[in-house]
């Protein structure tokens, strides 16, 4: 390495902070000696280290302050002295002293104390208790106090600086109340490398370099007679993080994009739901088991909420006895007053159902919607209790099972990058046939996407008043989300952690 090229490079408060350095290695001290401010020593540091010019090493230290008594004494006087300086004419009782200097009885009592032991003072039994100055309070009242001369010095002060003698006096003065005060700080502490050593022997203190161009500069012309530092290319720079989505709001941006791309048009609904629409509209009768798996989190005020009646009345007579759909329903006796309960949505499905019943429906169409759904769970890496679903409907006259299967194919395609896909027969009280969709991912293997069918006529009837074919399906888009951006732990999707954020890939 050229010496001579690096110390050309080195900025003026690493010129400053580095010939200082064996003799004042922590901070505050470099502070004084360089004549910057220890913020701009903090930063010298961190670039010497980055040229491996020093070791910064992070050191704990007892620390001595000034506290509020120890300033005012430090401006008139400690106490001691105002008493001697009372008692010096004559002798006085102790129970006008207090009147007599200004001081507290607190304060009295602790002179009378520290000035008896270091025989300053006499103590007399007449009538009432007095204080006589001693001869050698005549001598100790002429000179300054040790303690006076160490409370006027520059604060803070490092106990390890500190003499023998003035370590006796911090520890006396500590006793006292709210004179000095010692704090435990870890402070930086600077050493220099052999490399350092060469530099600061070459000699680093030229004063007739030029760091920055000013129009001051270039008008007098006195850039003539000095230096340019030299620009160092391989210095590090603060890294700069421009603003970005939320990585995985881009992710659900970029679905909510091909969806719109291939024809189809976002549909929502309220997370507060009722029972009605989550479940009852989907054909999922009120005592069957398959609602278990949703784990509703229940409202509890409001407990209810209104609904169309003539569709609860629709939805009552499918689940009762088929409606006019030609199915015999579920054969049980359909509680009106428990399917206007309040719950957060379970499944994103419930915006299909309220989709077909909407006056804005048309057909042919195609609806797609990102749903934020909400199921009691235990959280860890792969599970937390709201969620988001990707879900839709095709409707269309003449639709049929082989529709859908194209559908899932593409859907595979786009999402997952995925070549292969599985259908697996599977159940859903709200769809027949039913399949569970898995597509092999490039790196993954074979994983689970998501599941569809076709809407039951007990589902499509009620609400839209006639039957026409309906392709339905929902896929997990979390988990592909995490694929996506490469997650191992869900949480992730949602971490408000700048420092991640901040490294997270762009989609």
């Amino acid at each position: 390495m050229d010496l001579k090229k690096l110390a050309q490079s080195l900025h003026l408060y690493e010129r400053r902070v580095l010939p200082e350095i064996e003799q004042h290695p922590f901070v505050s001290a470099l502070s004084q000696a360089s004549g910057l401010k220890e913020v701009e020593v903090t930063r010298a540091l961190q670039w010497l280290e980055n040229k491996k010019l020093i070791r910064v090493s992070v050191e704990p230290r007892d620390v001595v302050f000034l506290d509020k008594n120890g300033s005012k004494y430090a401006r008139e006087g400690l106490p001691e002295r105002k008493f001697l300086q009372a008692v010096q004419v004559k002798e006085m009782p102790v129970g006008r002293l207090a009147e007599k200097t200004g001081l507290s009885s607190e304060e009295v009592n602790v002179c009378i104390g520290l000035l008896r032991q270091k025989a300053a003072i006499v103590l007399l039994k007449d009538k009432e208790l007095k204080v006589k100055l001693a001869e050698h309070g005549a001598h100790v009242l002429k000179n300054d106090f040790p303690e006076e001369r160490f409370l006027r010095r520059d604060f803070p002060v490092d106990v390890s600086a500190l003499s023998k003698e003035e370590r006796a006096i911090v520890d006396q003065l500590r006793r006292r109340k709210q004179i000095i005060r010692v704090d435990a700080e870890r402070v930086k502490k600077a050493l220099l490398t052999d490399l350092g050593k060469k530099l600061v022997d070459l000699g680093v203190r030229d004063e007739n370099v030029i760091d920055a161009l000013s129009p001051q500069v270039l008008s007098s012309g006195s850039w003539k007679s000095k230096q340019f530092r030299r620009y160092d290319v391989m210095s590090g720079v603060p890294q700069v993080s421009g603003g970005k989505k939320q990585p995985y709001r881009a992710f659900l941006d970029v679905v909510r994009q091909k969806f719109v791309s291939l024809g189809f048009k976002e549909m929502s609904g309220p997370l507060v739901e009722t029972d009605f629409w989550c479940m009852d509209a989907l054909f999922m009768p009120q005592f069957h088991s398959a609602r278990d798996i949703h784990d509703a989190y229940f409202v509890k005020e409001p407990k209810s909420g209104k609904l169309d009646e003539r569709l609860v009345q629709r939805v009552k007579d499918a689940h009762e006895r088929g409606g006019s759909t030609g199915s015999r329903g579920w054969g049980y006796e359909f509680d009106v007053d428990r399917t206007h309960r309040h719950l957060l949505r379970t499944q994103g499905t419930a915006c299909s159902a309220r989709m077909l019943a909407s006056k804005d429906l048309r057909i042919p169409g195609r609806y797609f919607g990102i749903s934020r759904a909400f199921r009691y769970d235990v959280i860890d890496a792969t599970h937390l209790p709201d969620f988001n679903q990707v879900e839709g409907i095709v409707i269309e006259e003449g639709m049929t099972f082989r529709h859908l299967i194209g559908l899932l194919k593409l859907f595979a395609k786009e999402f997952a990058d995925a070549e292969e896909v599985r259908l697996v027969p599977g159940y859903f009280p709200f769809t027949e046939p039913s399949v569970e969709l898995y597509a092999k991912h490039p790196q993954l293997g074979w994983i689970e996407l998501g599941g569809a069918g076709m809407f039951r006529p007990e589902v499509v009837v009620p609400l839209l008043g006639k039957y026409v074919p309906v392709c339905a399906w929902g896929l997990g888009i979390d988990r592909l989300g995490m694929f996506k951006l490469g997650l191992k732990d869900i949480r992730n999707l949602f971490s408000h952690d700048l420092a991640f954020l901040r490294q997270s890939k762009v989609m």
